[in-house]
């Protein structure tokens, strides 16, 4: 191992070398236009490589090794004077100029110390003369890293991001030295380790000055996500504990004895539970995210973080299969880091409001009228988030006292009131409880808050218009039931009124008093249909499709309406279609009543049937008032529309809707002053199209 990190010893040395001389050579040109500052760099990148050379020849602990780091020292010390002396970069150099002629002089002094001391081996060193030296260095690095903060703290905001750059690099020299000059002070050696890596923190320091020289003036930032600074933070807090026991461990074994043991083994279960106790903490992440947020970052939040996980949040219904109440609730506890929340909604527009929905907050006790109706009032006119806290202290803005009720007040777990609003309208308020670690409501987190407010209004509004929207359709389903049910009865009543008329005339009549039993019995058996078709409404249940004889059908309808207007039947086979006897039936009366009511007293209807394919087309023919083409289109099979007067607009539509549940289909001709063709397709049964394609065998060819 050791040969390992000799071996990376020779060649960190001899890369950073080439490096520096390489970095040296390319600033030579540009001496002049830089009005001193990289001449003092050019000098201690000649110097440092001279260094690093040496160290490869005779030996890093060698008297010209350490000769010429104090002199590669010396030099950077004077770049750092030149670079933030240049111009007007820094305000009050003057009081810092003793502080570097002070570091300059420590260096100094440790010349004579290697000159008396060349001929010692460093293992055969005094140890006195050892930690002098090693104590000087470190000096050396504190002071220097105290005027580098100092200095590039005071530097003007237009010279950032040129000084940005070699401030980095001699930064960087000086933190490895401190660290190393540390180890080596309290082991009294130089490990070998770091004196190894001694090198590429050397070869690093010639790249950064490279990349400041040729990117001066551009903007690099870090700007590491907070995930990243979080993580980072915790690992470097998990770093120093473990650093921080196992020094403390460490010392304990000096004392010695039997007793320094015990004490050794307590203090490391101690603390090994301390950590496992602190590490899950909700309350130390919450404060160590706010404290990340505080001081690394310009803003308290990352808008994007926060806007993706406020659409997952309320996008996926299915997260522990809560309702949208609920996310909501979560959305805003979320960003303040609350564990519960409860909402608050209204019942009605002249009441209080209720509570809607809780989120994690099962044991929370909420009166019936869980906010007054002063409360709604206030949060309609004012727009405002109250901070509980604050109105509990008297601070902060003045909030009326009819406002928050006092089991609110009394209550300290709840801790802010967010309202709902939805165009000036009050949707609802959310309670949030109170996060793990105390802190105040500030203005970024009131407009965070207040934003996501407004699109969880809109979320929430969006639902109430679904759920009233699916009320109303359900009374419309009912009311749909009863028109339904109100235009059957009429026609009933219809029939069964001209029966009352007719026999008061004929009621002596043998055959009319046999056609009356029949169309009572008629009546009676339609009724009864009705009344299985309206508990059947809305299951979707498909009627039994038969074989129908369509002649016997049509000729049934014509002696219904024998009495009413003349209905002329044209002829042609005893064709045989696949549908629901009385559903077709019921559909046929609709559009052969429809075209009695458009036709004139003399003006016959027209039935006729024929073969079409392997469809039956039924025409149903008037010569009424017509229909224009719009009318058709946008209003004929539409419920609830009808052109007759005290027509409920239910005929044409119940009729397209049972054809179409058998399989058929309906078009429809107009004129209007010449009348109407309505064209019913139905399946023709199987007996009937076998016959129809031994007929027509050049059909099917």
């Amino acid at each position: 191992m050791a040969e390992f990190w000799h071996l990376l010893t020779i060649v960190g040395y001899l890369v950073s070398a080439a490096g520096a001389l390489a970095l040296a050579i390319w600033l030579l040109p540009k001496e002049r236009r830089q009005e001193g500052a990289v001449p003092a760099i050019i000098f201690s990148l000649i110097v440092s490589a001279a260094w690093a050379i040496s160290v490869v020849a005779v030996g890093g602990l060698a008297p010209a090794p350490q000769g010429l780091l104090s002199f590669s020292y010396l030099a950077w010390l004077w770049t750092l004077y030149r670079l933030f002396t240049r111009g007007e970069r820094v305000k009050g150099i003057g009081p810092l100029r003793p502080v570097l002629a002070a570091l300059a002089f420590v260096e100094m002094l440790q010349l004579p110390l290697v000159f008396v001391f060349r001929d010692i081996p460093v293992s055969e060193l005094p140890v006195l003369a050892f930690v002098s030296i090693t104590a000087m260095r470190l000096l050396v690095c504190v002071g220097a890293l105290v005027l580098l903060h100092n200095l590039y703290a005071g530097t003007t905001a237009t010279e950032y991001s040129v000084l940005r750059w070699p401030a980095a690099a001699l930064a960087l020299m000086w933190l490895y030295d401190l660290n190393l000059y540390t180890v080596a002070y309290l082991a009294e050696s130089v490990p070998l380790t770091l004196a190894a890596l001694r090198s590429v923190m050397l070869l690093l320091m010639v790249l950064l000055l490279a990349f400041g020289q040729f990117h001066r003036g551009t903007e690099y930032r870090l700007r590491p996500s907070r995930s990243f600074a979080f993580q980072s933070l915790s690992l470097a807090l998990i770093g120093g504990y473990f650093l921080a026991m196992l020094f403390i461990a460490r010392a304990l074994s000096f004392v010695g004895g039997d007793f320094a043991r015990l004490v050794q083994a307590v203090f490391v279960a101690g603390a090994s539970a301390a950590a496992l106790l602190m590490l899950p903490s909700r309350r130390l992440r919450g404060w160590l995210r706010i404290t990340l947020a505080r001081n690394l970052f310009q803003h308290r939040y990352d808008y994007r973080t926060e806007w993706l996980r406020f659409t997952e949040t309320i996008g996926r219904s299915g997260i522990n299969n809560a309702s949208l109440r609920e996310r909501a609730i979560q959305t805003l506890a979320d960003i303040t880091d609350s564990a519960s929340g409860v909402l608050f909604a209204r019942c009605s527009d002249d009441d209080g409001l209720v509570l809607e929905a809780r989120w994690q907050w099962n044991n929370l006790d909420v009166p019936a009228e869980a906010l007054p109706m002063e409360c709604v009032r206030f949060f309609e006119e004012q727009h405002v988030i109250i901070a509980l806290d604050e109105v509990r202290e008297g601070k902060g803005r003045a909030i009326p006292d009819d406002v928050v009720p006092e089991w609110l007040m009394a209550t300290r777990d709840v801790w802010a009131l967010i309202p709902l609003h939805h165009f000036n309208r009050l949707i609802g308020v959310v309670a949030l409880g109170r996060p793990p670690i105390r802190r105040v409501l500030d203005w970024e987190d009131f407009d965070l808050l207040r934003i996501v407010s407004y699109q969880l209004a809109s979320y929430l509004a969006e639902e109430m218009s679904q759920d009233a929207l699916g009320e109303a359709q359900r009374f419309d389903d009912f009311n749909r039931r009863i028109a339904f049910v109100m235009h059957d009865v009429k026609n009933l009543a219809s029939q069964l009124s001209l029966l009352a008329r007719n026999a008061e005339k004929h009621a002596d009549k043998p055959e009319f008093r046999a056609d009356m039993l029949v169309t009572l019995r008629n009546s009676t058996d339609k009724l009864n249909m009705l009344l299985a078709r309206l508990n059947r409404y809305g299951s979707h249940v498909r009627e039994e499709i038969v074989d129908v004889s369509l002649t016997d059908l049509l000729n049934t309808i014509v002696r219904r309406f024998k009495n009413q207007h003349e209905i002329i039947l044209i002829e042609r086979e005893n064709y045989r279609v696949l549908a629901d006897p009385a559903a077709l039936e019921q559909s046929l009366v609709h559009l052969v009543q429809n075209a009695v009511d458009a036709s004139a007293a003399a003006a016959p209807v027209f039935l006729d049937a024929r073969c079409d394919g392997d469809k039956i087309l039924l025409e149903i023919i008037d010569s009424g008032c017509g229909m224009s083409t719009e009318f058709i289109r946008t209003q004929l099979f539409k419920p609830f529309r009808s052109s007759k007067p005290g027509g409920f607009g239910i005929g044409a539509f119940e009729a397209r809707e049972m054809i179409q549940a058998m399989g058929g289909h309906i078009s429809v001709e107009s004129r209007e002053g010449l009348g109407s063709r309505f064209m019913i397709h139905l399946p023709l049964a199987q007996s009937e199209l076998g016959s129809e394609l031994n007929n027509n065998p050049n059909e099917v060819a």
